[in-house]
């Protein structure tokens, strides 16, 4: 019994491991979730590599940056979805997508 008890432990460490590798995927994300609408502008969401349009945004903090993306936000320039509205998303998948938005936007 013990050793199917290592076993189960193990495959649970490696299952944790690929999650964690996946919500670390922030171009995985932007591609299936975020895409849709920074890629085109729609509701006045910044285009992913428009560096003007990023400035401001890029100058904040991130935190404030992560807080808009997972809780939503409306601004003077457009509305941004609580998780772009993907619910299924997890909050390190939105920061990883940020961040990849970020840096793409520099």
């Amino acid at each position: 019994m013990k050793s199917l008890t290592a076993a189960a432990a193990i495959t649970l460490a490696g299952m944790a491991t690929a999650t964690t590798a996946l919500a670390a995927d922030g171009k995985g994300t932007y591609d299936d979730a975020c895409a849709s609408c920074h890629a085109k502008g729609v509701a006045g969401s910044p285009k992913v590599g428009d560096k003007e349009a990023w400035s401001e945004r890029v100058d904040k903090d991130t935190d404030t940056l992560y807080k808009h993306a997972i809780e939503g936000f409306e601004g003077d320039d457009g509305v941004m979805p609580a998780k772009g509205g993907y619910s299924n998303l997890s909050d390190d998948e939105v920061r990883a997508a940020v961040d990849y938005m970020v840096e793409e936007s520099r």
